[in-house]
């Protein structure tokens, strides 16, 4: 099953998620809220919309901007609507 960890924790688990441009981005109901962090970031892809952006926390380790979604997806991406991506060393297993 599909998995995010960062910092010894496991920040997503699902067997749901879609898989775009080699991210791979999960249901949201699958992302533990617990270690997301609100982020002023935000960035346009010119066919999937504009992206949000969370930090992550884990034992008061904050990694910056460190998982992205598209809250109002364009027509093309709206499978992908409100689902979450990560970077910035965050691991993720397929």
């Amino acid at each position: 099953m599909p998995r995010a960890t960062w910092n010894g924790a496991v920040i997503a688990e699902s067997d749901k998620v879609a898989i775009v441009e080699g991210n791979v981005y999960f249901p949201p109901e699958s992302v533990k809220s617990e270690f997301l962090r609100p982020s002023e970031t935000h960035t346009t892809c010119w066919w999937k919309g504009e992206a949000s952006y969370h930090s992550l926390e884990v034992d008061g380790v904050q990694n910056a901007d460190a998982a992205w979604f598209y809250p109002d997806a364009s027509e093309k991406a709206k499978p992908i609507e409100g689902y979450v991506a990560f970077w910035r060393g965050v691991a993720v297993e397929r």
